[in-house]
């Protein structure tokens, strides 16, 4: 019999083996490349503080800090979930520093740094307009939240502003199949700002229900004043008091660059106004045309069962009218030719500017900085704590607590439980229907007295 000692000795080399041969499981030369990145990054540490470019340090401190974020959000969407997979990344991943993690206009900005700072600290800002080139979708998805471009927009500025007609893509290529549960019918959503909104609001292994209604700003049984200040705050006291405190930030930023005669800020933060007012001309111009076509009218009450990825179910429940504005035809066009030119014409208005901010004084480059990045922390925050979707004249909401399941046959089986119509769950192929005996072309007699009795004996 083996002492204590022996088996701990074994359970740890066993254990090493275990750390071993899942860290090399990708091949030993792939293995010590990775292990490359962390040694270097490392290496380039210390040498920097051997000769005391704290500057220098603080920058890759910034950019580690930046992947620690990342990781740690990886791991907590990648959590083993309802069916989900068991996969974590490397400890050793926050102090990799890839290339794609830089922006491609930041390659070749080092001599930029050396012209002017703001102190005997020699910080430099020449390169603050390189913020409004940053690659975030906050301008996008808050188009797809609104289903338009509203004229306050002119004054958001934020980061990814030049890629605000992209908002059509939000959905990430996803038209979920749909079924409607009162009629049977099976199609798909069309709209990606729907489809976007109800990815958003799904979990995976729970039936999610969303309700559809008429915006307040149609609603006749309202005063003017209650249905201007109900449309207003109508995807929340917060998320609207973020929106209207952008354009009150930019308008500042524009008064303080005046009073201390910046001209260059004052005419990149013009040019930037530029770029957004044509791209909201535009996007209001597409969702107008689109909604022309919604097929023909109809009366009475609609329920839709939607099967989006990732095993995440929606019941989308209203008016037949109000559901298919927000699912039927399209949501934004396609540009023309026009069109297209002067979204060209605005996204080299945003880089003219970035390239230019070089030129503004050091406050005026903080400022411009400072604006853009709040900007984006509050539009960001806004994007968040909006709480429904806006499309036409209609509004799409969460209504209730998600139910969760352990199959997706017990959550069809409950649906049809509930509505009393199974036709829906066999037209998208959620259940399986049994044939009886009657159905088949033969029955056990006539087979068995068969001359081919031998061989169609199983078959019966």
């Amino acid at each position: 019999m083996r002492s204590p000692f022996f088996r701990s000795l074994n359970d740890m080399l066993s254990r090493n083996n275990r750390l071993i041969q899942s860290f090399v499981v990708a091949e030993i030369p792939a293995a010590l490349l990775y292990l490359l990145c962390p040694v270097l990054t490392i290496a380039v540490f210390a040498l920097l503080g051997a000769i005391q470019d704290w500057w220098a340090s603080g920058v890759l401190w910034m950019l580690v800090i930046a992947r620690s974020i990342n990781v740690v959000v990886i791991k907590q969407r990648n959590v083993k979930g309802w069916k989900g997979p068991d996969r974590w990344v490397m400890g050793s991943d926050p102090i990799i520093i890839r290339g794609p993690a830089l922006m491609p206009a930041q390659k070749k900005i080092s001599p930029m740094f050396s012209t002017s700072s703001i102190s005997r600290h020699h910080i430099t800002l020449e390169a603050a307009g390189l913020v409004a080139l940053a690659d975030l979708s906050i301008v996008a998805v808050r188009t797809a939240l609104t289903g338009t471009a509203s004229p306050l927009d002119v004054l958001l500025l934020a980061p990814g502003m030049h890629q605000q007609q992209s908002a059509e893509e939000v959905n990430r290529g996803e038209f979920p199949t749909t079924g409607a549960i009162t009629t049977g019918y099976v199609f798909r959503v069309e709209n990606p700002a729907t489809v976007s909104y109800l990815q958003r609001i799904g979990r995976t292994g729970h039936l999610v229900t969303a309700r559809v209604s008429m915006n307040p700003s149609r609603d006749a049984s309202l005063s003017r004043y209650d249905r201007l200040l109900q449309s207003l705050f109508v995807t929340g006291v917060p998320a609207t008091l973020l929106y209207l405190l952008s354009p009150v930030l930019t308008v500042v930023v524009l008064a303080l660059l005046g009073a201390i005669q910046d001209w260059w800020g004052f005419w990149v933060l013009g040019m930037l106004i530029a770029a957004r007012v044509i791209n909201v001309i535009i996007i209001r111009r597409r969702s107008k045309d689109s909604k022309e076509w919604k097929g023909a009218p109809e009366e009475g009450e609609g329920d839709l069962l939607i099967l989006l990825s990732q095993d995440r179910w929606v019941r989308l429940r209203g008016s037949l009218h109000d559901i298919k504005t927000v699912t039927a035809g399209e949501w934004l066009r396609d540009q023309g030719t026009v069109e297209s030119f002067f979204v060209a014409l605005a996204t080299l208005l945003v880089y003219a500017a970035a390239a230019l901010a070089g030129n503004a004084s050091m406050m005026g480059s903080l400022l411009i900085a400072c604006l853009l990045l709040c900007s984006a922390a509050l539009l960001g925050l806004c994007n968040s704590w909006t709480r429904c979707l806006q499309m036409y004249d209609c509004i799409v909401w969460k209504e209730g607590i998600s139910e969760r399941y352990q199959r997706r046959l017990d959550m069809v089986e409950d649906l049809i439980l509930a509505s009393g119509k199974s036709e829906w769950a066999f037209e998208m192929g959620l259940k399986r229907h049994v044939k009886s005996e009657a159905s088949v072309g033969f029955d056990s007699e006539s087979c068995l007295s068969s001359p081919r009795h031998s061989i169609d004996e199983q078959k019966c």
